[in-house]
């Protein structure tokens, strides 16, 4: 690969990007160490084995749903061995979930799965009497098409439309999603790599494919190497798991009631995340994932002619239990009833919700994992570099903002003053003089001058802002070099790994790309990364 690389790592409070309860479970703050079970540390793996340790996994289920779900794919070593090491009570699973966005949707998706590769890589080291394997929980069961059904690539957006309703990972691959194939080949086969990328899309997206079965395909064809693997939640055995605790919430509405609790205690200084409802389960059926809702001794199908009665209901999940999803409260639940999981890994959001679902786990008498914070990453490409390079800009003070950038370098390479800084000091001692002097004649005149005083000030800041407004026009060049770096960077004013989809990059740099993400990713620190592309002539660090 001829681009070398650097990185380096800042506090995530330094970004400017992040959730005040983000930023607090990542400092450790006190408030929240009631809402969650363990420290992000060795120590807290520990601890979260210890507690795995006493709790019935089914693993045996695992490694048959995983041998019949993988038979028919081109497969690593790696991948059969993690597989079958499932069945090993001393193996234990570091596991990310996300939806089934088309193309993997966001940057953030590939780097939560590298992260937890490498903390599963990690841990092995550090604790070789367990061995970790990493799975990616896929959300299939998600029916928020408009948010997964696009995906941006080079500040492009490409949209998926179909008319198909209900869970997204039940949807099929139409004429329309492989038309978008198509475009997006044109953007991408004049890269290096782009024409790699394009076959494996049309490889694993091929007509009449479930978005969920594409997805899994996909995802696995690029990190089989890792030794990753993909479960598959829509599964009736899988389901079968949760029968109890599905029950319990159709018929006693248990999971509401402590995350009402548990919410309220967080909202004293947090924004919730996510609301329980009544009962936290869809009916999933052919084309529609709606709620369930109970009114008097009947449970209803919201926006359909679909009843049933108490009986009818239990009838159903005993028979069906495909037909019932779980919502944002019990998928974390259901997750780690299936997987002797030990560390979970998400982004900030996620987080924030997770930490309302602690009482729910001691509940249910299920483990509850290690909360990680996934890693984040800006990649700032040979491009940007240059850019960067040129305006002889800090990348790390770009998360300053633009304006602020702007400004600091009008002020840095304009040969003109442009502050009135002195001119401030001379008012202030004129003032002084001023108030000395009243004051000596009648004291109640001093809050009189000291208001005149805070008035001339203000007049002379907004002066000084007019002085940088004027000036800035003279540096309209560097003024339009900036908007295209901070296009590229931060696009929309957000962090690029919330826009941008990975295939630019792979496109670039092909595999080399997911392992600069791997070398560069953390596993417990929790801290953000900046990847910057360096000159011909420097080394990475």
């Amino acid at each position: 690969m001829d681009t070398q690389f650097k990185s380096e790592y800042i506090p995530y409070s330094h970004t400017g990007k992040f959730s005040k309860i983000v930023l607090d479970y990542v400092s450790g703050a006190v408030g929240l160490k009631e809402f969650y079970e363990h420290a992000v540390s060795l120590e807290g793996i520990k601890s979260a084995i210890a507690n795995r340790k006493k709790f019935k996994t089914n693993r045996q289920l695992l490694v048959e749903q995983f041998r019949n779900q993988y038979k028919d794919v081109e497969n690593s070593d790696i991948v059969k061995s993690n597989i079958e090491a499932l069945s090993d009570e001393n193996t234990f699973t570091i596991c990310t979930a996300h939806q089934p966005n088309i193309f993997t949707g966001h940057l953030y998706f590939v780097y939560k799965i590298l992260h937890i590769i490498q903390l599963a890589d990690s841990l092995k080291k550090e604790l070789p009497a367990y061995n970790f394997v990493p799975v990616f929980f896929v959300g299939s069961e998600d029916a928020d098409l408009e948010e997964l059904n696009h995906i941006v690539i080079d500040g492009e957006k490409y949209t998926w439309k179909t008319e198909q309703k209900g869970a997204v990972g039940r949807m099929k691959v139409d004429d329309q999603l492989l038309k978008l194939i198509d475009k997006i080949s044109g953007r991408l086969s004049v890269e290096k790599y782009g024409n790699e990328l394009i076959e494996l899309l049309k490889k694993c997206y091929f007509k009449n494919s479930t978005i969920e079965n594409s997805t899994f395909l996909f995802v696995h064809h690029l990190f089989k190497e890792y030794g990753l693997l993909i479960l598959l939640p829509d599964n009736a055995s899988y389901k079968n798991e949760m029968l109890s605790i599905f029950e319990d919430d159709i018929f006693n509405h248990t999971s509401s009631e402590i995350v009402d609790n548990t919410t309220e205690k967080l909202s004293e200084h947090y924004k919730a995340q996510a609301y329980p409802r009544e009962i936290n389960l869809f009916y999933l059926k052919d084309n529609l994932r709606n709620r369930i809702v109970q009114v008097n001794n009947q449970f209803i199908i919201h926006d359909t002619n679909i009843v049933f009665t108490e009986n009818e209901i239990k009838r159903e999940l005993l028979e069906h239990p495909k037909r019932f999803s779980p919502n944002v409260i019990l998928r974390g639940l259901f997750q780690e009833m299936l997987l002797p999981d030990v560390a979970w890994i998400g982004g900030g959001g996620e987080l924030a919700y997770w930490l309302q679902l602690k009482d729910v786990f001691s509940h249910y008498k299920v483990p509850f994992p290690v909360l990680v914070l996934r890693n984040s990453f800006l990649i700032v490409d040979p491009k940007a570099a240059k850019l960067i390079k040129k305006l002889k800009l800090d990348v790390q003070n770009l998360f300053s903002g633009e304006d602020e950038v702007v400004n600091s370098l009008v002020k840095r390479d304009s040969n003109l003053v442009l502050h009135l800084t002195k001119e401030k000091e001379q008012f202030g001692k004129i003032y002084s003089d001023i108030i000395s002097r009243v004051a000596s004649i009648d004291t109640t005149l001093q809050a009189h001058v000291e208001a005149l005083k805070t008035k001339h000030i203000k007049k002379l800041s907004a002066l000084e802002k007019k002085m940088l407004r004027s000036e800035k026009r003279k540096f309209l060049a560097q003024k339009n070099q900036l908007d295209r770096l901070f296009s590229i960077l931060f696009p929309e004013g957000g962090l690029q790994e919330r826009t941008e989809n990975f295939m630019l990059f792979y496109s670039l740099w092909g595999k080399d790309f997911f392992k600069i993400l791997y070398d560069a990713s953390l596993t417990l620190e929790q801290k953000f990364c900046i990847i910057e592309a360096l000159p011909q002539n420097q080394e990475a660090k």
